[in-house]
């Protein structure tokens, strides 16, 4: 056994020959392995990790840049984990402090839990809006099984599109992310009004189910019909984080099956509230990385 302090270990990039070592992590503080989501994540975005001197990872998070990587509009901060045994210990709070550090005056957002938010409170952050998860089967009406608002598979040439409104409703530039959704996601539609894409929404599978993330929409009854399209293609449960202050879309939803699982907070760190326009906005991507 290493008499190594984690502690006093570097922090350093991960990459993905580091996947395991993040799922064995997850696994450890009881969550999933969610091992397709933290490949994603790794490629598209930059892992920090503290080694376990006696193998595995003490710690790990993932930042995403999101506008030019040189100088980027938007940082989310997501899967801060610490191993069990080494937790309360100050790992979280010095690799918290690495990542704030490496975004300079960048502002910075994410998705805290009950037990990490008073972490991230101390380091600065705020409460800016919360996101409750829903999980479970989808079972539309008999009157939704013909939307009034079209929906379909998008297709290579609708990307422009999708990613000029991502970036529209965003309020910054995700195309690392977004043009990773058709190999990431099980399915990626779009809705449409005479020839325009008026709104889009990925289901990407994670373990037992499927995520919906991101779903952005000219407004609900649009999210709704994307809801209902995604939801037609799956035999899997549903899981989704919907911004709160969509409660006529999540009572829509609960009436239908999933039901509410946990509420995280949305906090920010150097901006008031995030960019883009939240009304058109109702899901992440993930809420590892906004």
């Amino acid at each position: 056994m290493s008499t190594s302090s984690p502690a006093l270990s570097p922090i350093r990039r991960l990459t993905l020959r580091d996947l395991t070592a993040c799922a064995d992590l997850s696994e450890n503080r009881g969550w999933q392995r969610e091992e397709h989501k933290w490949g994603f994540l790794l490629t598209a975005g930059t892992g920090y990790g503290i080694d376990d001197p006696d193998g595995g990872l003490v710690a790990a998070c993932v930042l995403t840049r999101y506008g030019p990587q040189d100088r980027p509009d938007l940082g989310a901060i997501g899967m801060v984990l610490v191993a069990e045994r080494h937790a309360r210990q100050g790992i979280g709070r010095r690799l918290m402090h690495h990542v704030i550090s490496t975004m300079g005056t960048t502002p910075l957002t994410l998705h805290a839990t009950p037990y990490g938010r008073p972490l991230y409170e101390e380091l600065g952050f705020k409460v800016t809006g919360w996101a409750e998860m829903v999980l479970g089967r989808f079972t539309p009406t008999p009157d939704e099984q013909r939307p009034c608002i079209a929906t379909r598979a998008a297709t290579a040439g609708d990307l422009t599109g999708i990613l000029r409104l991502d970036e529209e409703v965003f309020g910054a530039d995700r195309t690392p992310f977004v043009t990773r959704l058709p190999a990431f996601a099980d399915q990626l539609r779009v809705a449409e009004d005479h020839g325009r894409i008026i709104g889009y929404a990925a289901a990407w599978p994670n373990m037992d189910t499927h995520v919906v993330g991101p779903l952005i929409a000219r407004d609900t009854e649009t999210a709704k019909a994307l809801l209902a399209s995604l939801a037609a293609h799956t035999s899997r449960p549903l899981r989704t984080d919907i911004d709160v202050r969509h409660e006529e879309l999540l009572t829509w939803l609960k009436e239908r099956g999933p039901t509410p699982v946990t509420r995280n907070a949305v906090m920010t760190y150097g901006i008031a509230e995030l960019p883009g326009d939240w009304s058109r906005r109702f899901a992440p991507l993930t809420v590892a990385a906004g």
